[in-house]
């Protein structure tokens, strides 16, 4: 794969277990179903109005997964741990995130994970690189499908240590200031393309990076390549969402990134999809709404 020059447009950086290198490019213009409180655990089907029609089907890691925590009678209000100065600022929101059960935890810059986050239980993918055991079968569902329909995705990162993290984003960070940023606006352009240590879905080991293997760039063009085009279409039927449209980034603070799955269970990730809805907003409006 020809390896561009470090621009804005693209990052050049190790990642992952057994990886080459990852292309982190400037794409596009700017760019888990929800527990009611004290009703819906993982794995239930949610109710109206964002539940998907049809039946809910368990993923297949649900029946050895502990239920997810009920949530209480009350909003919980709390913030993530403080991090270090290049960790994402900690939570400030009253509505209960935390509550949320682990496939549909809210990761970003305003709900960070924990400083002590414990490493996922962690399953290596036939490529070398690995996922939340919970996402195994489906994750390999997904590729199996994509490959029945004669397409050829490649996975090229999935779950990263949060020191990983943390070498990539200053990476970018960086790179931000050979460009003339300064300070704060360093590290925030930074961020939109690479997030903090403890702000990445990767660190949760329910994430992936797919892409085709004919154009293994990550940039713009990937979108219209013929195997992104099916991953895209077929995601949510095996419990993937597009976790970064092209359309969000004023919402997600993530670039557009057409390469980028996350795993929510089939239930929300259909309901998402059919929402319209990037997942921060998905999240919100059902927790306003109960």
């Amino acid at each position: 794969m020809n390896r561009p020059s470090l621009t804005r447009r693209e990052l050049v950086a190790l990642v992952g277990v057994g990886a080459g290198t990852l292309v982190l490019g400037k794409s596009l213009v700017g760019t888990d179903i929800v527990a009611r409180r004290g009703a819906v655990a993982w794995g239930e089907v949610a109710p109206a109005p964002l539940s998907s029609t049809g039946p809910a089907t368990a993923e297949p890691a649900a029946s050895a997964a502990p239920e997810a925590p009920r949530p209480g009678a009350s909003d919980v209000t709390g913030s993530a741990n403080a991090g270090s100065a290049d960790s994402a600022a900690p939570a400030t929101s009253a509505l209960a995130y935390d509550d949320l059960p682990w496939n549909l935890r809210l990761i970003n810059r305003a709900h960070p994970l924990p400083e002590d986050f414990p490493k996922p239980a962690l399953r290596e993918l036939p490529s070398g690189y690995a996922v939340d055991e919970r996402i195994y079968d489906a994750t390999q569902a997904f590729m199996k499908a994509a490959r029945k329909a004669s397409h050829e995705p490649v996975v090229c990162s999935a779950y990263r240590s949060h020191e990983k993290q943390r070498d990539l984003y200053r990476a970018r960070v960086r790179q931000s200031k050979a460009e003339g940023k300064r300070g704060q606006a360093a590290k925030d352009d930074a961020a939109f393309w690479v997030a903090p240590p403890y702000a990445s879905e990767h660190e949760a080991g329910i994430a992936l990076d797919l892409v085709d293997a004919a154009y293994q760039e990550l940039d713009e063009k990937q979108e219209k390549t013929k195997t992104q085009r099916w991953l895209m279409k077929h995601c949510a039927d095996y419990g993937f969402i597009l976790r970064y449209p092209t359309d969000k980034s004023a919402t997600t603070g993530i670039g557009y990134e057409p390469w980028h799955y996350r795993y929510v269970g089939e239930e929300a990730a259909r309901a998402i999809t059919a929402s319209g809805l990037c997942f921060e907003e998905w999240i919100d409006q059902y927790l306003n709404q109960s």
